[in-house]
């Protein structure tokens, strides 16, 4: 074989080995499925916190304080919050570490490995509701939460613009919305997954969020705070729940017999398990 010849296939096994570091380790499977993300995360999930090194003060500065006071502001006594993309449940476990959080949080993931595990870090707290679930289409009725959060996930979503979209649709006039948007050298490596600052700030906007502050948070995001336009609808909705707020993903209906171990649409019959406290949502 002719030196040529080994060269061509050395280029060959750069590009190859190029482009598979780029798919699995810089955009996490991202441009491969949300079933590969959801793999991905699963084959790491009881190693996921060491890796990443989350700092509890940092928790608590950068993300159980602005929600609180912007719950505050919202005036529920018994706020509702949509954790998007809750991962190991690093928003729940922020806010719930002093115990002064009065709410209810339902956290949702594609990733169940990654479920379980924050199931286990909380030990069953009964403040959480765990979904298995793809946040591209919300099984909620318009204006359910009086908060979202999506931390370090809306990149690896298949259509970005459309879950933040279904994560407006979800929140209450008033309400608040935490984001973080990936920056520096690796989102130029993510196309069509990360926006600049303005973009960001211009696209929330039009989605109806009639205050927006985005700033620089850490070396590879931003951190986007908005409100949604309207007032704020104050205390009042304290008798919430799950079963009340859960669409079927199936058919829409809001008609539930819940069992220990399943819930039950009444109308199209399709049942969902329960396991280890999640209830599973995702097809």
């Amino acid at each position: 074989m002719s030196l040529w010849i080994w060269i061509a296939l050395a280029i060959v096994l750069i590009v190859v080995v190029a482009l598979a570091y780029w798919h699995l380790i810089i955009a996490e499977g991202a441009y491969l499925g949300s079933g590969v993300v959801a793999y991905l995360y699963d084959r790491f999930a009881r190693r996921y916190d060491d890796i990443k090194g989350f700092n509890r003060e940092d928790e608590r500065h950068f993300i159980a304080r602005p929600l609180r006071l912007g719950l505050d502001l919202v005036g529920a006594r018994r706020p509702w919050l949509l954790d998007v993309g809750t991962g190991t449940g690093r928003v729940p476990r922020a806010l719930l570490a002093d115990g002064g959080f009065p709410g209810h949080i339902v956290a949702v993931d594609r990733s169940l490995g990654m479920l379980q595990e924050a199931v286990r870090r909380l030990e069953g707290d009964e403040r959480v509701s765990w979904l298995w679930l793809d946040a591209s289409e919300l099984p909620f009725p318009d204006a359910t939460f009086d908060a979202v959060s999506c931390v370090e996930a809306l990149e690896f979503m298949p259509d970005p613009r459309g879950a933040l979209a279904e994560m407006v649709r979800v929140l209450r006039p008033g309400g608040l919305m935490l984001l973080s948007n990936r920056v520096g050298w690796q989102a130029r490596l993510l196309p069509g997954r990360t926006f600049r600052r303005s973009i960001f700030r211009q696209m929330l906007m039009d989605m109806g969020m009639a205050a927006c502050e985005v700033r620089r948070w850490q070396v590879d995001y931003d951190w986007a705070f908005a409100r949604k336009a309207g007032s704020a609808l104050g205390s009042g909705e304290e008798g919430r729940s799950l079963v009340g707020c859960l669409l079927c993903p199936r058919c829409g209906a809001r008609d539930w017999y819940v069992a220990p171990h399943f819930w039950r649409c009444d109308v199209c019959g399709r049942r969902y398990e329960v396991r280890a406290g999640i209830l599973l949502l995702a097809d």
